[in-house]
């Protein structure tokens, strides 16, 4: 909130303020983190496939039910913005918002990134993050955030009067488009808010404006995920290289990214399954009939 004070505050404002903080969700019946099971299933990896993605630009990727993948800084500090869907089911994707309420605004080891109503099962778990000791840092900045967007041409044609084409939204809604051969404009409605991979972030404290500062990414660093569905992903190596000054330019200095696919030992996931849509979803659906 920028605007100034102009009513004041009643008798009680102080007594009001005192009021208890809550945490908005009870997590205690989520599906606790089966450290043991991933750690076993983590053992003996085949990597299966990879893909570079260029810097200020995006690739698709595919990952199988029940195979692993990574994000790995492999030439210098950069920043990359995730989009993943059900690859069967494009309607089903993401949810950045519900993951950011169930878990926190940052994410790392253990927790997972959820997908959009009404299905609402997890996508992917992290199973493994170099970054993760980072944890927050003096001005509150941590890794790997679920509260920013992504940037996109319309901000920034907004707020700095230029068309710029290499935006994160845009770089993966042409990826995707090349992926599905759908028209960029239906390709486009598709593209949602992101993980925001290796960036460092978070919110002023007398403002609570969102930030950036440069990210400790270096290269060798990886984030990995399980993948707990048939999933679809793309991921766009931002503009903004570590986002230590600036984004959606071309004056920052960026790096590609590479993706990696593996695939676990034979009998490793012995006794997994798919994750399933909500049960609601399945017995219920919106009218509750």
């Amino acid at each position: 909130m920028t605007s100034s004070q102009r009513n004041p505050g009643p008798a009680d404002a102080a007594e009001r303020r005192k009021a208890p903080a809550i945490v908005c969700y009870s997590v205690d019946r989520l599906p606790s983190y089966d450290r043991q099971f991933y750690e076993q299933a983590r053992k003996g990896l085949a990597k299966t496939h990879e893909v570079i993605v260029p810097p200020r630009e995006a690739r698709t990727f595919e990952v199988p039910a029940g195979h692993f993948f990574r994000i790995v800084s492999i030439e210098g500090p950069q920043v990359g913005d995730l989009n993943l869907w059900n690859a069967h089911d494009l309607a089903e994707r993401f949810f950045s918002g519900k993951t950011r309420a169930l878990h926190a605004t940052h994410v790392s080891t253990g927790d997972r990134l959820w997908s959009t109503l009404p299905a609402l099962r997890p996508l992917a778990t992290i199973t493994h993050d170099t970054l993760d000791w980072y944890g927050f840092d003096a001005d509150g900045g941590g890794i790997h955030d679920v509260i920013g967007t992504r940037c996109d041409p319309y901000t920034q044609l907004l707020l700095g009067g230029t068309e710029y084409h290499h935006c994160c939204h845009s770089n993966l809604t042409r990826a995707l488009a090349a992926h599905t051969g759908l028209p960029v404009r239906d390709a486009e409605l598709h593209v949602h808010d992101v993980l925001n991979v290796f960036m460092c972030t978070g919110f002023t404290r007398d403002t609570h404006r969102y930030f950036m500062k440069a990210s400790p990414v270096r290269p060798g660093d990886y984030i990995e995920f399980f993948a707990e569905i048939d999933l679809l992903g793309a991921l766009s190596a931002c503009p903004g290289g570590d986002c230590s000054a600036t984004h959606s330019s071309d004056v920052a200095k960026c790096y590609p990214l590479k993706v990696e696919i593996y695939r676990p030992r034979d009998g490793a996931l012995a006794g997994w399954k798919p994750a399933e849509a909500s049960r609601y979803s399945r017995t219920h659906g919106i009218d509750g009939g």
